[in-house]
């Protein structure tokens, strides 16, 4: 088997415990046999090495991200309380070399690279749970160290002590199995964050959002989904001002499901840009607030055209945030049969309809005219460039639109003659028409249409589109 164990801080007596609940759910990503145990975090590894790179990058991914997460301490070794007895120690010693706030350095996480009893032998009495209420007892008779007590006879240490330090030997030693009670991912996602200064401007509260974005990258890779949209709130400090608010949030939103923590970041310091604290922060709270599923990614041996796309997707979305969602918008298919209304265009932020337009039957060109453009008659037939057309295909009847209005400007000149109080002219875009498509000898396929004209006798020909 293969344990990790992540330690924090342990909080000074008086204190609450420490809130593992967002590092765990970042945890849960890699396996789903995630325990606590005090101040660490217990991980076991062996069914997740091959899907993620191999145990090399695993392990050096988990003490890279612990370290972010604020993790003091990092080992692995084949049990759980070993692991967890290294990684006490493991943090002690980033503390003596590099004081407060140094963190764990990961390319010397210990565990593995010596036999398991080579590794826990020197350690410290304290740095195992069934020890520590003993070790004032032991150090009386002489031992310091886990090795020096393995070493005393089995008859005498159980008479003198409870069952408990026999048991932490042999769990931290493999003799005995340990059992742990499993977390569980939570069904929403909310974490909090009290910030170690008062932030003053908002483009600095990123520092603090990153961690808070990691674990919820973990929480969605983990559901197997991706996140649509998440709310950074922040809380005013104590001492701000009395008609300032108790805090602010800041929404933002994804074009398509992701759970990449740098492309979230991106996004996030756009927004934080260009907001303006009304007083300093001095806490955060990161919320999920619309989730969608995602498929697993598959290896293959050809680029996946869905990456790249989601690599535009990314782009446009650093675009809308930077110059404004209203800014950068994007097409979306309409159920109209009106060839100008089956397209519009909405705001890249805004979620597309569950359920896509129907798509016509009939060929439709590529290339639409921004305006009909109306063809003269021979002989009722249409004239192009002055050649009659051939017609192919059709007719097709298009019809509708009797309740789509709008208002247009006044003409100039008009305005001393409407009534008082008009502002515009109503201007229906109701249809009636029979489309073709038709061959030119100098222009190619065409899509034409037939229709009757107001206040004409006859019937009118218009050019609507090129096939390519």
């Amino acid at each position: 088997m293969l344990w990790v164990a992540l330690c924090w801080p342990a909080p000074a007596e008086g204190e609450p415990a420490v809130d593992l609940q967002g590092p765990a759910c970042w945890a849960l990503q890699f396996t789903p046999r995630v325990a606590r145990c005090g101040e660490a975090l217990r991980l076991e590894l062996a069914a997740s090495q091959r899907l993620f790179g191999g145990q090399a990058a695993l392990l050096s991914r988990l003490a890279r991200e612990g370290c972010q997460l604020g993790a003091t301490g990092v080992a692995w070794a084949s049990t759980a309380s070993a692991a967890q007895a290294l990684a006490r120690q493991h943090a002690q010693a980033a503390w003596a070399d590099g004081g407060e706030g140094a963190g764990p350095d990961p390319t010397l996480v210990p565990g593995l690279q010596q036999p398991l009893a080579d590794a826990l032998d020197p350690l410290p009495l304290e740095m195992l749970d069934g020890l520590r209420p003993h070790a004032d007892t032991l150090h009386l008779m002489g031992c310091h160290r886990l090795g020096e007590v393995r070493r005393l006879p089995r008859g005498g240490l159980a008479r003198r002590f409870e069952a408990g330090l026999l048991a932490a030997l042999d769990q931290a030693y493999g003799a005995l199995p340990e059992a742990h009670t499993w977390l569980s991912l939570p069904e929403t996602f909310s974490a909090r964050l009290e910030l170690a200064f008062r932030v003053e401007q908002a483009p600095a509260l990123l520092a603090g959002a990153q961690r808070l974005l990691l674990q919820l990258c973990g929480w969605l890779q983990a559901r197997h989904a991706g996140v649509l949209a998440f709310t950074l709130a922040w809380e005013h400090d104590s001492m701000r001002a009395r008609d300032v608010a108790p805090g602010g949030a800041l929404t933002v939103r994804t074009a398509q499901p992701a759970r990449q923590a740098e492309h979230l970041a991106r996004l996030l310091a756009e927004h934080l840009a260009r907001v303006t604290l009304a007083a300093p922060a001095a806490a955060l709270r990161l919320t999920a607030d619309e989730v969608q599923a995602l498929a697993p990614p598959s290896g293959q041996l050809w680029p996946d055209a869905r990456q790249q796309a989601q690599a535009l997707d990314e782009v446009l979305e650093q675009m809308a945030a930077r110059l404004g969602a209203e800014r950068v918008c994007r097409p979306r298919a309409c159920e109209d049969h009106r060839p100008e209304w089956m397209q519009g265009w909405q705001p890249l932020d805004r979620p597309l309809p569950r359920t896509g337009a129907r798509l016509p039957t009939l060929p439709q060109p590529a290339f639409l005219l921004p305006a009909p453009q109306r063809l003269g008659l021979r002989q009722h037939r249409p004239m192009h460039q002055g050649q009659p057309l051939l017609l192919l295909l059709g007719p097709q009847r298009v019809e509708g639109g009797w309740w789509h209005r709008s208002t247009a400007p006044l003409p100039p000149g008009a305005a001393a003659m409407a009534p008082e109080g008009a502002t515009g002219v109503v201007v229906s875009h109701a249809v009636a028409r029979d489309y073709w498509v038709a061959w030119s000898e100098r222009a190619g396929v065409l899509w034409v249409f037939q229709t009757r004209l107001e206040g004409e006798a006859g019937e009118a020909w218009f050019l609507h589109g090129h096939f390519a």
